[in-house]
């Protein structure tokens, strides 16, 4: 091996590791070390809106810890997204009992494909407060403070709350992996966030304020994409000052994880879908992450396996891995996500790899993921 490509690939492998190094204490570092941000003691009434497509059985389960929640007003908007299971059974029994929950349904056409979008705008159009919360059928607050958590978030200047979404916890090594990947992304859009370079959220724990919906209508450019009712809307209507973070662990929801890997990948096509529509800035950051992140753990392998600055690449290599990992532990602990950090050194080449596989499958794949 020539001594040129032995300094080439030495260059490669610094500037890659410089870059992870500059992610980490920009980005990573500042979830790690978020401060509870003064709440907001108003307590405006809320709507509550949920979108639901055949999903009788967890609205039956979830739904009561949403109409339980201890604060003074507020509303609960369930929206029928063309069901053909028991859901118009089940909503109609919760009309009956509680007087601020109110439902509307959306029919079948045959003549298009309408998406969650469409849902999300009628529960905006029917919604009868100013400040509007939302979350999916198959998730519900992991506490009875939950919207008094997330309205403390609030105020004159900030109009758009982002929360947390976690899965719940159960066995295998699946579950840790979705459960690792949802933490991760959460730790990187806080962090994007606290840095004002708002990008994301996840639909199933947001909060915002109506008037922005309706003075920037965020879905009329993208009607045809299936997935981003959360992420178009951050990317349109989120600025570097009217967004805030929301990430005790009172303030968050839980949702059913997927069962099966083929079910995780259908998610993650669909979150996916919408990544071309970020800023250019952030898509770069977000593309380079990974890329360098995959360069280096391949850099330093080869380094062992043809013993070409060993010591070097094994030595860096370490370092970022340390300091990620002492990082993602104390954010984990600020999210409440307790020890779901240990499996940093197992899924830190796994997720850029299946992240790169569902990012190509997305590209030559012919049919368009659909929200079910």
């Amino acid at each position: 091996m020539t001594n040129e490509l032995i300094y080439t690939l030495t260059g490669i492998f610094i500037l890659c590791w410089l870059f992870q190094l500059l992610f980490q204490l920009r980005f990573i570092l500042k979830t790690a070390i978020i401060k509870n941000e003064v709440q907001s003691n108003e307590q405006p009434p809320l709507s509550v809106i949920i979108c639901a497509k055949n999903e009788a059985e967890n609205l039956e389960k979830h739904l009561p810890h949403v109409l339980s929640q201890k604060y003074p007003k507020y509303q609960v908007i369930v929206v029928d997204d063309c069901s053909t299971d028991d859901t118009q059974m089940v909503l109609s029994k919760f009309k009956r009992d509680h007087p601020n929950f109110y439902f509307t349904s959306i029919p079948a056409s045959k003549r298009f494909y309408q998406g969650k979008k469409l849902a999300v705008t009628i529960g905006i159009k029917a919604s009868q407060y100013e400040h509007l919360v939302f979350t999916d059928a198959d998730c519900q607050p992991t506490s009875e403070n939950w919207l008094k958590e997330l309205a403390g978030g609030f105020s004159s200047e900030k109009d758009i709350v982002i929360g947390h979404g976690r899965y719940q916890k159960t066995k295998g090594l699946l579950n840790r992996f979705v459960r690792y990947e949802s933490f991760y992304n959460a730790v990187q859009y806080f962090g994007f966030t606290l840095s004002k370079k708002p990008y994301m959220a996840v639909g199933r724990n947001l909060a915002y304020k109506k008037s922005l919906f309706t003075d920037n209508e965020p879905f009329r450019r993208y009607l045809t994409l299936a997935s981003g009712d959360d992420d178009l809307f951050i990317t349109t209507c989120a600025t570097s000052n009217n967004t805030s973070i929301c990430h005790t662990y009172e303030s968050q929801t839980e949702s059913i994880p997927p069962h099966s890997f083929s079910r995780w990948i259908e998610r993650k096509k669909r979150h996916l879908s919408t990544a071309n529509e970020y800023p250019f800035n952030i898509k770069s950051w977000l593309f380079l992450e990974p890329f360098t992140r995959t360069l280096l753990w391949a850099l330093t392998l080869f380094s062992v396996f043809f013993h070409i600055f060993v010591w070097y690449s094994i030595g860096l290599f370490f370092v970022r891995l340390i300091l990620q990992y002492i990082l993602l532990a104390k954010a984990a602990k600020k999210i409440g996500e307790g020890k779901i950090f240990l499996g940093t050194i197992f899924f830190d080449i796994l997720i850029p790899v299946i992240t790169t596989y569902v990012w190509i499958i997305n590209i030559f794949s012919r049919k368009k993921p659909k929200w079910k």
